[in-house]
């Protein structure tokens, strides 16, 4: 079964982690995805990962799509452009954006406030994580629109539920997320009147590549790990197999403007992670806020 094959996909700030994630699983469901990122076999980005572009366009091969790597920095408005230019002339349409491109690199000065933080280190947290995802979109989007049912899915870290309430521990760190957050809201009004659908998407504790290596363990043995909590965890495939569950609804426009989860969408799809489970790391941690005991993770996985 190949739900998304016909179709093409633009995942931005593919070389790790969600990005990662959702590009493969797009691309399991039958997708071409163009997948890109500034970190290549030949250079990398100033997060210095070893993760690739390439490497993920050969996953998007083994899983059953068609990946192509296209090194873009997308605070560069000539590249960007030139990108929606090449998938225009090579494939004729554009029928799902994800817009996950962050670029952080180092820890967010957590616990400061603005006046106690690096300016430029914020600055740039800002630009990585917000005027990326309008660069992109202002090109990608009129492309985008020439198909009936296009999707776009602005990545963010929370759902609005959850962040409204909730101060994410750095001026700069909640300021960019909460702008990802409006972004979804704007388009999904822009977008309507095109029969296309933007959803803000959140995966929960994301295992990514950095995380795993952060606490000594891999994907293979990460429950060994010994962080409180991390039993909630998920890897980047479960938000993949979310992005590709609303990419192939062909009712996907009932999400338009809302806030979702991987947790939330794998129960209403019934998709699991790679293990089997289901994990729901945002209810965890709200019933946790309530309760007089620590949670125990396996009761929501």
């Amino acid at each position: 079964m190949k739900p998304l094959a016909g179709k093409v996909a633009l995942v931005t700030g593919g070389s790790r982690a969600a990005g990662r994630g959702i590009a493969v699983q797009l691309g399991a469901a039958g997708a071409t995805v163009y997948v890109t990122g500034r970190t290549t076999r030949t250079s990398r980005s100033e997060m210095n990962r070893p993760e690739t572009i390439e490497d993920t366009a050969e996953l998007i091969d083994q899983a059953g799509g068609h990946g192509i790597a296209v090194p873009v920095d997308h605070l560069e408005p000539a590249q960007v452009k030139d990108l929606i230019d090449r998938i225009e002339g090579e494939q004729g349409a554009l029928h799902i954006l994800v817009n996950d491109i962050w670029g952080q690199f180092g820890e967010p000065e957590w616990d400061k406030t603005v006046w106690e933080s690096d300016l430029e280190a914020g600055l740039r947290l800002l630009r990585l994580g917000v005027d990326t995802h309008a660069i992109t979109s202002h090109y990608a989007l009129p492309l985008l629109i020439k198909s009936p049912g296009g999707l776009v899915i602005e990545m963010t870290d929370g759902t609005n539920d959850y962040n409204a309430d909730r101060y994410r521990v750095s001026f700069f760190y909640d300021v960019a997320k909460g702008a990802v957050s409006r972004m979804a809201f704007a388009l999904a009004h822009e977008l309507d009147k095109h029969e296309a659908t933007a959803v803000l998407l959140t995966p929960g504790w994301l295992r990514s590549e950095a995380m795993l290596e952060g606490f000594g363990v891999t994907e293979a043995n990460w429950r060994e790990a010994k962080v409180p909590g991390f039993g909630i965890s998920e890897s980047p495939s479960y938000v993949g197999r979310a992005v590709a569950a609303l990419a192939a609804d062909p009712d996907v426009r009932r999400w338009n403007g809302m806030s979702t989860s991987s947790g939330e969408l794998a129960k209403l799809y019934n998709f699991t992670d790679l293990d089997g489970s289901q994990p729901d790391a945002w209810q965890y941690l709200i019933d946790g806020e309530r309760a007089a005991d620590p949670l125990d993770p396996a009761d929501y996985r």
